[in-house]
């Protein structure tokens, strides 16, 4: 592919979050600086989708931000976004993605590819030692299937070339996003060749972040649809250089921590919890469930009486302030984003979003009530049938387990033991779904959705 400006970035997964994040944040970070050779070749790891629809504009396409005016009413201001150079696809040409990250002129491998994209079990952060995507990757270093691999024996070529050390920026909703990745690619490479590992380790780095910004799935991949609102929290530790992101709104930091667990529980755990309640109770949209008084009520006091006593100080941050900001965004009418999507993947996603913060108020000898809602309605939702009758798919990576899990349960003799069956589902509750206070507060709720419905659940 023949590429004007060789890229310094190269990213894995080019979805939509990531087309209205670090694409246009990159754009103005190079028109500010004028440093040209900082655009992004996308790399898809699935399907050509967005290859196809974008190579006949050369890879140009639409950022639609969406909030409401005063009034209420929907409005648009769009951009136009240039920073992608071009984007290849894993499945086609895995070499071409190889050769990539060994080129010298890439600088930075960032990633936006979910958490289910680690390979690796959510209450622990360690690598899924049973994967059979990652047991391919072992035997076929020359076409692999996940990040993992891509990343492992991208570097290894880096390494044999001589290319000098390069940034693994990780995008994800995950705690500890650098340092989760660190680990797991380090314990995948160490399989592949211990010498490898070695170089990984002395010779890159391993950022952590904080990303904040709602963005539905595009059915469309030439128009980006995501809200004006936009966060970005970085440690500045750069291997070989970085764009100036605070063009755009980012923000450079010592530590990310503090930003992650704001946004992982504040954002990301009610945004989990309103998804779950909602698609049981059939309400497509986020803006459509939170209008709904009780669980705009609810939502609003889980932030304010059980998440924002976990939360590190901020200087200068407002927690009221933040609190009503982010209800105000769930409410956004122009988005339609539609709570199936947030409640895609939750096995993977529970961890960092509600249990964590559950662990916290516990071990504070605090309440948990309204966190432990959170939790039933993922149980409940699992039933994958609404309040209506129709039915939804359970799309997450333990499906199947979660399915035979499910069944199990049903056959225990009252609701605590139900629960208790699965909460002691190690790779998603660890330690934590063994302990007495927990399973009692989510047996309170479940029993409550199945006998009276979210509604009433939620009701005063």
């Amino acid at each position: 592919m023949a590429l004007v400006d060789a890229p310094g970035i190269v990213h894995l997964g080019l979805g939509a979050f990531a087309r209205a994040h670090l694409l246009p944040a990159t754009q103005v970070a190079m028109a500010a600086s004028g440093e040209r050779h900082w655009g992004v070749l996308g790399v898809s790891l699935r399907h050509p989708d967005v290859r196809d629809a974008l190579a006949p504009h050369g890879f140009r396409y639409t950022l639609a931000l969406r909030d409401a005016d005063d009034r209420g009413r929907p409005r648009e201001r769009r951009e136009a976004i240039e920073a992608l150079r071009g984007v290849l696809v894993a499945p086609e040409d895995p070499g071409a993605v190889l050769d990539a990250i060994a080129a010298p002129a890439t600088r930075i491998v960032s990633l936006t590819v979910t958490e289910k994209g680690y390979h690796h079990d959510p209450a622990t952060r360690t690598l899924r030692r049973d994967d059979a995507d990652l047991a391919h990757d072992l035997a076929h270093p020359d076409a692999p299937r996940t990040t993992l691999g891509v990343l492992a024996y991208g570097l290894a070529r880096r390494r044999a070339r001589g290319a000098g050390p390069v940034t693994l920026l990780s995008c994800d909703n995950l705690p500890a996003n650098g340092d989760t990745l660190r680990g797991l690619l380090l314990a995948f490479a160490a399989q592949v060749d211990p010498a490898l590992a070695g170089w990984i380790d002395a010779q890159c780095t391993f950022p952590n972040a904080m990303v904040d910004r709602i963005v539905p799935r595009s059915e469309n991949p030439a128009v980006v649809a995501a809200e004006p609102f936009f966060d970005w929290a970085v440690e500045d530790r750069f291997a070989a250089g970085r764009p100036d992101w605070t063009a755009y709104g980012a923000r450079f930091v010592p530590s990310a921590e503090p930003f992650e667990k704001l946004k992982l529980r504040m954002v990301n755990g009610t945004h989990s919890t309103v998804a779950y309640l909602a698609v049981v109770a059939g309400w497509a949209t986020v803006d459509e469930a939170i209008a709904q008084p009780a669980l705009r009520r609810t939502i609003e006091a889980l932030m304010r009486e059980e998440i924002e006593p976990t939360l590190p100080a901020l200087p200068g941050l407002d927690l009221a302030d933040y609190r009503a900001r982010l209800l105000q965004r769930f409410a956004n009418p122009a988005l339609t984003h539609r709570t199936r999507q947030i409640a895609m993947d939750g096995s993977q996603k529970l961890p960092q979003r509600l249990l964590g913060t559950i662990a916290d108020r516990l071990a504070a000898g605090a309440s948990v009530e309204r966190l432990a809602l959170g939790v039933a309605a993922w149980i409940h939702f699992l039933r994958g049938v609404d309040e209506q009758g129709r039915a939804y798919p359970i799309d997450d990576p333990l499906a199947g387990a979660l399915a035979d899990l499910r069944a199990h349960a049903e056959a225990a003799p009252d609701e605590r033991s139900r629960v208790a069956m699965i909460t002691g589902f190690a790779p998603v509750f660890g330690a934590l779904g063994r302990a007495p206070a927990f399973i009692d507060a989510v047996a309170r709720h479940t029993a409550t959705l199945r006998m009276h419905g979210v509604r009433a659940t939620l009701e005063p």
